[in-house]
């Protein structure tokens, strides 16, 4: 079974090994798996998978020029707009959200994603594997592994109400603020 890559992985990556030159992470599509050494809540554990995603997403209409590299790397240095970990961490960890920009993007600002980054520095783990269609394997990992921190498809995780309602008061609170500059 793939998830046993991802749940008890041989190996697992840093953000400073992700992020070095010459970095590990293959730029094919796959499946990838986060672990955190310090859990986001105290409501989840610590050093256990919490999340997975996938590179690309299925995209029949187009080809995508995603990868697991790249998505990972984005994860780790990316902001809450383009990262739905990174905009589920920052949500756990209380740090505000906010609308930037012309008001439509959603993130925890400079700040907050800097926060946010050392968090993950510091904390945050990845392992992966390579899949030519990874949409297959998520469903499968979602339906039979206990993933907190994923959202789609996952309905049925006990977490997963927690966390929609957290992120959803979130961007709540980031729509009545003003625009951050």
């Amino acid at each position: 079974m793939p998830g046993s890559s991802l749940t008890a992985p041989k190996r697992l990556w840093t953000r400073a090994q992700v992020m070095a030159k010459g970095c590990p992470v293959p730029a094919v599509p796959g499946v990838y798996g986060w672990h955190f050494t310090a859990a986001p809540s105290s409501e989840l554990s610590a050093n256990q998978l919490l999340y997975v995603g996938i590179s690309p997403r299925r995209m029949p209409q187009r080809p995508s020029s995603q990868h697991l590299r790249k998505r990972i790397r984005y994860h780790y240095r990316g902001n809450a707009y383009g990262s739905t970990l990174r905009l589920t961490l920052g949500c756990l960890l209380g740090l505000e959200l906010r609308r930037v920009g012309s008001g439509a993007r959603l993130t925890f600002t400079q700040q907050g994603e800097a926060a946010l980054t050392e968090w993950m520095h510091e904390h945050a783990q990845v392992c992966w594997i390579e899949h030519p269609e990874p949409w297959m394997v998520e469903s499968v990992l979602l339906a039979e592994l206990d993933l907190p921190l994923n959202l789609d498809q996952n309905r049925h995780n006990a977490f997963h109400a927690r966390l929609t309602a957290l992120r959803a008061q979130a961007r709540q609170r980031a729509r009545e603020l003003p625009i951050a500059r």
